[in-house]
């Protein structure tokens, strides 16, 4: 079993009822429809990319001004190091796959910029890039507008270089498979497809001292 139709209706109808008396009338079928397949899911996909860590529903709205206090997405993500990670998602407008560098630190942001300028990394993941692209899914994350200080704005991996995350990601929407058993197979092999991108951030990224 895969993904219920109605965790998508649940979180359309949750971005117009934001609220705890919303919430307390419909948590029972927040679990039913997204809380447990999402586990079911996760365990699923456990065996060949490891355990998942799924997300709370509370927002923390202490700095935030916006205060509506529950998420409208259910994510999941399996850490592979430090900030990158594969995940899967379920909102309003369905089903989301991603894998790639999604938190950093100052320390990962200059061993990337490091590891892309160096012709042989470099080179390696502009390839990867490019084997994304072709099949259709788009390299997204924080990126500065500009070159960062100090680099060349004409250099040919400037794209590549203004990123301070970068992920792959890919909108699924609802597909006729979301709630039968063969989801697990298709995030799977779409999770396949991020993994070079994976392998290179896993070994080209200083982790977080901080953590």
């Amino acid at each position: 079993m895969g993904i219920p139709v109605d965790a998508v209706e649940f979180f359309a109808e949750l971005e117009l009822n934001n609220d705890r008396a919303w919430w307390t009338a419909n948590q029972d079928r927040w679990k039913r429809v997204v809380r447990d397949p999402m586990r079911r899911l996760c365990d699923e996909l456990a065996e060949e990319f490891g355990d998942a860590t799924i997300f709370r529903p509370y927002r923390d709205v202490r700095f935030s001004a916006n205060k509506a206090p529950y998420k409208t997405h259910q994510g999941a993500v399996v850490l592979t190091s430090d900030g990158v990670g594969f995940y899967v998602q379920v909102s309003a407008l369905g089903l989301l796959t991603g894998g790639g560098w999604y938190r950093s630190s100052p320390e990962q942001v200059a061993a990337y910029r490091e590891a892309v300028l160096d012709d042989d990394s470099g080179k390696q993941l502009a390839a990867i890039a490019a084997v994304l692209e072709s099949a259709d899914v788009p390299l997204v994350g924080e990126q500065l507008k500009t070159a960062p200080r100090g680099i060349d704005p004409g250099h040919p991996r400037i794209q590549l270089l203004r990123h301070r995350t970068l992920l792959a990601s890919v909108e699924h929407g609802i597909p006729d498979w979301l709630e039968s058993d063969e989801a697990t197979e298709r995030i799977a092999e779409q999770w396949r497809t991020y993994r070079p991108l994976m392998a290179w951030l896993d070994t080209h990224l200083v982790s977080n001292p901080q953590r």
